[in-house]
């Protein structure tokens, strides 16, 4: 999956495109294929995206596991590559796990539940995903600087590689 939106547009500290690593994903339910673009377009849409000591943006990103870990490959808008982050997944593990079981149980909730059932599943929801959101701020802390919104949507790609994992 590719985005990308065109530069002259942009502050220079934020991303104007985003590949999810095809050989890291795999097709999913509608609801996660879904999930993956609005996240990809949101995130293009309104970022900060700041990696330490990289020269001036905007950046691409391309998001992959390797090895049960998370790679995040910043090249420039021209493409020349700039950084590789290479984090564990470790500390994202349990989140992730939770995410999806919760997110499981608001699929099948909407399929049947009442509208105070969902909107109690869709808080518990995006409480699970504020706090990994969160885990991925501190874990890119010192090496991309990103504010919450953009963690958040960062995090929803990250669950979309994980789905495969």
């Amino acid at each position: 999956m590719d985005a990308t939106r065109d530069s002259t547009q942009v502050s220079s500290a934020r991303l104007v495109g985003v590949e999810l690593d095809e050989a890291s994903i795999s097709r999913s339910t509608p609801d996660i294929e879904h999930e993956r673009a609005v996240a990809i377009y949101d995130l293009i849409e309104d970022n900060v995206f700041e990696p330490a000591g990289a020269p001036e943006g905007p950046y691409r990103l391309r998001l992959s596991l390797v090895e049960k870990r998370l790679v995040f490959a910043v090249s420039s808008d021209a493409g020349e590559e700039l950084v590789t982050h290479i984090l564990s997944l470790t500390p994202l593990r349990k989140v992730v796990k939770d995410y999806f079981l919760i997110c499981e149980s608001y699929f099948e909730a909407i399929k049947s539940a009442t509208p105070s059932q969902i909107e109690a599943i869709d808080m518990g929801r995006r409480g699970v995903h504020n706090d990994g959101s969160r885990i991925l701020m501190e874990r890119l802390e010192g090496k991309i600087r990103v504010d919450m919104t953009t963690a958040r949507r960062l995090f929803t790609l990250v669950c979309a590689l994980h789905w495969k994992g």
